[in-house]
């Protein structure tokens, strides 16, 4: 992009234009590095390196890591595994879903739901989000049901929660499964419980950038030893086919040990930029009703109005903001739109999920365990870029 020639009005301004037009950035140093630094990690790193553990099939570290996850989980079984992709599948592979089942979830989630789904055969039945938190809609449940129904996956998304009581409640009325979709909220608490409680299984995902990292990986929690013994007996082949490895494994530990403390944190600092944002136009963050939950925040999801920034688009808005070293990005694309109309069915036009679709911004957590000053450059951003919106649009 390049600003407005120099006999516009706007020469004189050229020093407050936006940094897309190669000027300052709001934040020059760019957006906060993630992982963070910690001793604790690089401490047992070189205790795996001392002890070989590192390059063994078999430690002490993926046990060690399993029985937290249980203690935290308060569950008989943790299952370990390459990613929070593999453990959904793995999950509906031990709940026994294959060819003519259907299995029921937000039309709005990540793609690896959906796919996963189609994997071991069954039939993805999408229905819409409440668009006050971005989630699956509990009250579109009971008409996206069939003879053929089997599970509900339910994912909190974006800083978002289902309401998980109410598809509990359901499931149990129709004999059906739920798959609780954890990956972005490890440690929260979802109406009273820790996310990943609630259903049949809990599924977690411990990828690069995720509150809890190892670069890949995930797992799954359980109380029902059937579930277990099947994933078990679909993902052995002589050796672990969705292995997470030891050196992995470490690595969480005391990752683990610090989470409670940083979501508090990043808790604490969302509120505090939801009312910085209170008065901006255009920018609405997701929002969930009261109740005695503490979500977790890999992403918060914030809705955009196009209107509120003279017409530029949500993905032009985007850029513009990266360019200030804001973390701001377009959310996924709604599951409807980016799979074979003939690969699942759908409860109704989903017109949140096609909202969201195309008006979704996620902003990246590692700025929420900044203070003050960081969310206030969050916001001075954003109206940076609304004074120029329309130069934005004419230079694009």
């Amino acid at each position: 992009m390049s600003p407005e020639s120099p006999t516009d009005p706007l020469s004189d301004q050229n020093a407050r234009l936006p940094a897309v037009f190669g000027r300052q950035p709001i934040r020059p140093e760019g957006p906060p590095g993630w992982p963070l630094d910690d001793p604790a990690v690089a401490a047992i790193l070189q205790e795996c390196y001392a002890d070989g553990t590192w390059s063994k099939y078999h430690g002490p570290y993926c046990e060690r890591l399993t029985e937290r996850l249980k203690t935290m989980h308060d569950c008989e079984h943790a299952v370990l595994c390459a990613s929070g992709t593999a453990a959904i599948e793995l999950a509906l592979r031990g709940l026994k879903i294959g060819p003519g089942d259907e299995v029921i979830l937000a039309a709005y989630d990540f793609k690896g739901n959906i796919q996963d789904v189609l994997t071991v055969g069954a039939t993805p039945v999408l229905v819409d989000i409440d668009p006050q938190n971005g989630c699956l809609d509990v009250t579109q449940i009971e008409a996206a049901c069939s003879e053929k129904t089997k599970a509900i996956i339910a994912t909190h998304l974006h800083g978002g929660i289902v309401d998980m009581p109410r598809v509990v409640e359901f499931a149990k009325t129709r004999s059906l499964t739920v798959i609780e979709d954890a990956c972005q909220m490890p440690g929260a608490t979802v109406h009273g419980k820790i996310a990943g409680t609630w259903g049949d299984v809990g599924v977690h995902s411990f990828g690069g950038s995720k509150l809890l990292g190892a670069g890949r990986g995930g797992a799954f929690v359980t109380n029902s030893a059937d579930i277990v013994q099947r994933a078990r007996l679909y993902s052995h082949r002589g050796n672990e086919s969705y292995p997470l490895s030891e050196l992995q494994a470490a690595v969480l530990l005391p990752q683990l040990d610090r989470l409670d403390e940083r979501n508090k944190t990043r808790t604490a600092n969302v509120a505090q930029l939801c009312n910085h944002l209170a008065n901006v136009s255009g920018i609405t963050p997701l929002e969930n009703s009261p109740s005695d939950s503490r979500p977790g925040y890999y992403k918060l999801g914030l809705r955009y109005d196009a209107s509120a920034f003279a017409g530029l688009s949500r993905d032009l808005f985007a850029d513009a903001m990266q360019a200030e070293g804001i973390a701001v990005h377009p959310g996924f694309r709604a599951l409807h739109r980016i799979t074979s109309l003939r690969r699942f069915r759908a409860v109704g036009d989903l017109p949140h999920a096609t909202l969201a679709d195309e008006t979704m911004l996620v902003f990246h957590h590692p700025v929420l365990l900044g203070d003050n000053e960081d969310l206030l450059q969050v916001v001075a951003a954003i109206e940076k870029i609304r004074e120029y919106g329309a130069t934005i649009v004419r230079s694009d």
